[in-house]
């Protein structure tokens, strides 16, 4: 692929002075527009080999551009809080926001690459890296993202002059380190590796831009053009009337049985064994996150079920067995117009928790399967792709150390409706109550099939669902801690 590169092209100086001015104006237009309609991110992917002139191209863009609005990330080895997180928690809280740009100098690229050719990383491994990058680009792009990855490229005798040069100069000395010479003798192996990388992830969604970067002039141009070009596209594009979305067909029953029909909501338990239970499992839980293997892991608590099913009240019997320093509750609500500017599940990803910590989130990433299908808030594109991007979003989650359990809190139609007007009748849970929770009783069918489909769909081996008996509220309670302690147990042995 990198013979696609220009090698040895340049542009004089009077073409530079003549073409740079109209360049910088174009592209300052671009970029205001941009923001101004906050239609979409711009993320820029800077890559490519040591001394190819990646940090000029990007100071160059920052300074023909209005620095405000562009986010540079410059990304060397994960500092001790990012390695206690999946590997591209640090790219995904890095994200820009609708209407702005984000520039990556290193990126999710460059562990991969790395690895391969350094350490004893196989081939399969290396493929499925490369797999990985190519959904999370795809649902950057799904989510409306214009991503743009220029690699710049140098021939090995161009290299090896530019390091000579640069080691030359006192001013410049610094800029050339003992691991770009290491990485020097294994170019051929870089070279390699990095194309067949290229090859693999050049996606109409997120194109590869290989630029020669021997000529200072020359590169920068290129990709100040290219930005442009694609930027005014992406602009002008947006400008054409949408088409008028059809509403979908609703998905057909295959039969009258669903997954929720085979949750026991009969069995009661009297209070006294209640309480003795819970003491139990308290104890044994405060006990399990308090062993030295937890220090290195961390606990993931996902909480869904119906109106009035009793998620509060289950959540509170776990934290009541664990040291308030080390968790968090994440209430998650209507996504804020700082989360509507970026993909749906950053707002998850940024509150992810480091090792020796428990998050429990109350209401979590499927709403994008269960409230914003059901009440027509997403497309249905966006919920049916939504399933794979959780499902590797929760991959990442348990093979970087965090244990995960989700739960699904179940109730009957009658149950919920008698809670409902017990809120309604007590002044102290009137709060709890809302015309939203009545309209959503009107759906109670769509929710179900939502709900069943979610589970089929996301009920994996590494992250399976929990369904909560939750018409007796003290067996609910029961039931988690007894999954949490079980999870725990045979993670931690």
């Amino acid at each position: 692929m990198f013979e696609t590169a220009e090698v040895g092209h340049k542009i004089d100086k009077e073409t530079y002075a003549a073409e740079l001015p109209v360049l910088r104006a174009a592209l300052l237009d671009a970029q205001y527009e941009l923001l101004q309609t906050g239609k979409f991110p711009v993320v820029l992917v800077i890559a490519g080999v040591d001394g190819a002139g990646k940090g000029e191209t990007v100071n160059a863009l920052t300074e023909w551009m209005d620095p405000r609005h562009i986010e540079v990330h410059g990304f060397g080895p994960p500092s001790d809080e990012e390695a206690a997180r999946p590997p591209m928690w640090r790219f995904w809280r890095s994200l820009p926001p609708s209407g702005k740009t984000g520039i990556f100098f290193g990126s999710w690229y460059t562990a991969p690459i790395l690895q391969r050719v350094l350490s004893d990383q196989t081939e399969s491994q290396f493929d499925q890296s490369l797999e990985a990058i190519n959904r999370f680009e795809r649902m950057l792009a799904d989510e409306g993202a214009l991503v743009l990855k220029f690699w710049f490229h140098l021939s090995k005798k161009a290299q090896k002059k530019r390091f000579e040069k640069l080691e030359a100069d006192p001013a410049t000395r610094w800029r050339v380190t003992k691991q770009e010479w290491k990485n020097f003798k294994h170019y051929n192996e870089f070279k390699e590796v990095s194309a067949r990388a290229l090859r693999e992830t050049n996606m109409a969604h997120a194109p590869w831009i290989v630029v020669e970067g021997e000529e200072e002039r020359y590169r920068s141009l290129t990709v100040g053009k290219t930005l442009l070009a694609a930027l005014r596209a992406r602009l002008d594009a947006a400008k054409l009337p949408a088409a008028t979305p059809t509403a979908p067909a609703p998905m057909p029953a295959i039969d009258n049985r669903n997954i929720l029909d085979c949750v026991d909501l009969a069995s009661t338990i009297d209070k006294a064994s209640y309480e003795t239970q819970l003491e139990e499992l308290q104890g044994r839980l405060a006990l399990l996150t308090r062993r030295p293997g937890f220090r290195k892991r961390s606990l993931v608590l996902a909480f869904e079920g119906w109106d009035a099913a009793g998620k509060g009240g289950a959540i509170r019997r776990v934290t009541g067995a664990l040291d308030a320093r080390a968790y968090d509750i994440i209430a998650v609500a209507a996504p804020s117009d700082e989360e509507r500017r970026q993909p749906y599940l950053w707002r998850f990803w940024r509150r992810l928790p480091g090792h020796g910590r428990v998050t429990v989130f109350d209401r979590t990433w499927y709403g994008r399967v269960l409230v914003e299908r059901v009440e027509g808030y997403c497309a249905q594109s966006d919920w049916l792709r939504a399933y794979s991007e959780i499902n590797d979003f929760e991959e990442q989650l348990v093979k970087a150390g965090a244990i995960l359990c989700k739960f699904y809190l179940h109730i009957s139609p009658e149950e919920q409706l008698r809670r409902f007007e017990e809120r309604q009748a007590l002044n102290f849970k009137r709060f709890k109550i809302t015309e939203e929770d009545w309209r959503n009783r009107d759906k109670w069918p769509q929710y179900v099939q939502a709900v069943c489909d979610m589970v089929d769909r996301t009920s994996t081996e590494i992250a399976p669902w929990t369904l909560v008996a939750a018409e007796s509220k003290y067996l609910a309670r029961l039931q988690v801690l007894q999954t949490i302690c079980d999870r725990l147990e045979q993670a931690l042995d």
